[in-house]
C-alpha cells in the first residue's frame, strides 16, 4: 500500500474546491481533479474510495475549519450576547478570508448530495461548543426557547447572505455593515 502524503491530500482538496467552484458538480471528474492537482488519477484513490468519499471528506474538512474559526476566542463563561457577537465576527472573518470554502459550502449545502451522504449529524458535532452556548442562552432566558438548529440558522445564514452580497454585489465587509448584521441576528434570536 502506498504511503499517504498530507500535502498531496491537501492539493487534491484544493483542486477539487477550485474545480467545483468553476465548473460545478455535474462536470467534475476524478481525472480533471487529478490533472488540476498535478497527481495521477490513481493517486486520488490512495486517499479516497471514490468521488463521493472525496466530497464527503472535503465537506467535513471545510466544516471543521469553519467550526474552529467560528469558535475562536469563545468560552462557555462569556455572556451570551458577547459570544453571539464573537461568533458572527469570527464567521464573517472566516468566509471573507476563504472565498473558495464559502463558494463550495454554498454549492454543496444546496445540493442533494448533502442528504445522500448523510453529513448533517456528523457536521453538527463539530459545532458542539456553539450548541452548548445556545443551550445556556436558552436556560438563562436570553435566547428564544426554540430548536437549536433554528437559532443557529439565524446566526449562520445572515452571515452567509452578507458574504454573498460582499462577493457578488460589492457590499463592504466593514464594521458598520458587520455591526448591523450582528444586531439583526441578535434581534432575531434574543428572548
Amino acid at each position: 500500500m502506498r504511503q499517504k502524503d498530507e500535502n498531496k491530500r491537501e492539493a487534491i482538496f484544493t483542486a477539487t474546491l477550485q474545480l467545483l467552484n468553476e465548473i460545478g458538480f455535474a462536470d467534475i471528474s476524478m481525472s480533471k481533479i487529478a490533472r488540476h492537482a498535478n497527481v495521477s488519477s490513481s493517486t486520488i484513490y490512495v486517499y479516497f474510495e471514490n468521488k463521493e468519499d472525496m466530497f464527503r471528506k472535503l465537506y467535513l474538512n471545510v466544516k471543521e475549519k469553519m467550526s474552529r474559526g467560528m469558535g475562536a476566542n469563545l468560552t462557555l463563561s462569556m455572556p451570551v450576547v458577547d459570544a453571539h457577537e464573537q461568533m458572527i465576527r469570527n464567521l464573517v472573518d472566516f468566509v471573507v478570508s476563504n472565498k473558495d470554502y464559502f463558494l463550495f459550502l454554498e454549492q454543496f449545502s444546496s445540493s442533494p448530495m448533502i442528504v445522500r451522504l448523510g453529513l448533517g449529524e456528523e457536521a453538527k458535532q463539530m459545532f458542539h461548543p456553539i450548541y452548548e452556548l445556545i443551550e445556556r442562552g436558552k436556560r438563562e432566558k436570553q435566547l428564544k426557547p426554540i430548536d437549536n438548529s433554528l437559532l443557529l440558522s439565524f446566526i449562520y445564514y445572515p452571515v452567509m447572505s452578507f458574504a454573498r452580497s460582499h462577493f457578488y454585489d460589492g457590499t463592504k465587509a466593514n464594521d458598520e455593515n458587520l455591526n448591523m448584521v450582528i444586531r439583526m441576528s441578535w434581534d432575531a434570536i434574543k428572548a
